[in-house]
């Protein structure tokens, strides 16, 4: 007996074991993280286009410089000028156009050159016809100076927001006419 109580008390003095890892478990291991690594890859990038939007601030007021307050007269000009957008992550520069002007009170106005009636672009003075009006050369539509609807369009000419400052012109965003009624 004492023989065998030797043999325990020796194995009692050994080190524990360690409990080594299955071909099984290694695998399971490491497919699960490769998984769970490729699923963030996918997922985050949903979730930040979901929500960085609404994280933003939103800019609005933005005006753009187009022209200095020198050159506007009573007569309507147009001017050409770039806005940059951002729509969600994509980044562009739109072309537009306003008719400039100034009103008998010294206030400047800037129309929008699309027609109310389809939305071609409208023109000054571009009909013998209809002299000192805008005019649109699709259906026949007409616009005061301050672009008042005369003919055909259900609706006066839209307008940009105006800023005036440090002799130059600014635009904002295109609302609904207020000069007219």
């Amino acid at each position: 007996m004492n023989h065998n109580h030797n043999d325990e008390h020796e194995e009692s003095h050994k080190p524990p074991r360690r409990t080594e890892m299955s071909r099984r478990q290694f695998l399971t291991y490491t497919l699960g993280g490769a998984t769970a690594y490729m699923a963030a890859g996918v997922v985050i990038p949903m979730v930040r286009f979901a929500v960085d939007p609404i994280l933003q601030k939103g800019e609005t007021g933005d005006f753009v410089k187009v022209v200095e307050s020198s050159k506007i007269t009573a007569e309507p000009q147009e001017f050409d000028f770039e806005l940059k957008q951002q729509d969600g992550w994509y980044n562009s520069t739109a072309q537009l156009t306003a008719w400039i002007r100034k009103a008998d009170d010294g206030t400047i106005i800037a129309l929008s050159p699309i027609c109310k009636h389809l939305g071609c672009l409208v023109g000054w003075n571009n009909n013998e016809s209809h002299v000192n009006e805008f005019y649109c050369p699709c259906h026949g539509a007409r616009y005061t100076p301050d672009g008042k609807n005369l003919a055909v369009a259900p609706k006066p000419l839209d307008m940009y927001t105006v800023k005036e400052d440090g002799g130059w012109i600014y635009l904002g965003e295109i609302i609904p006419n207020t000069v007219v009624n």
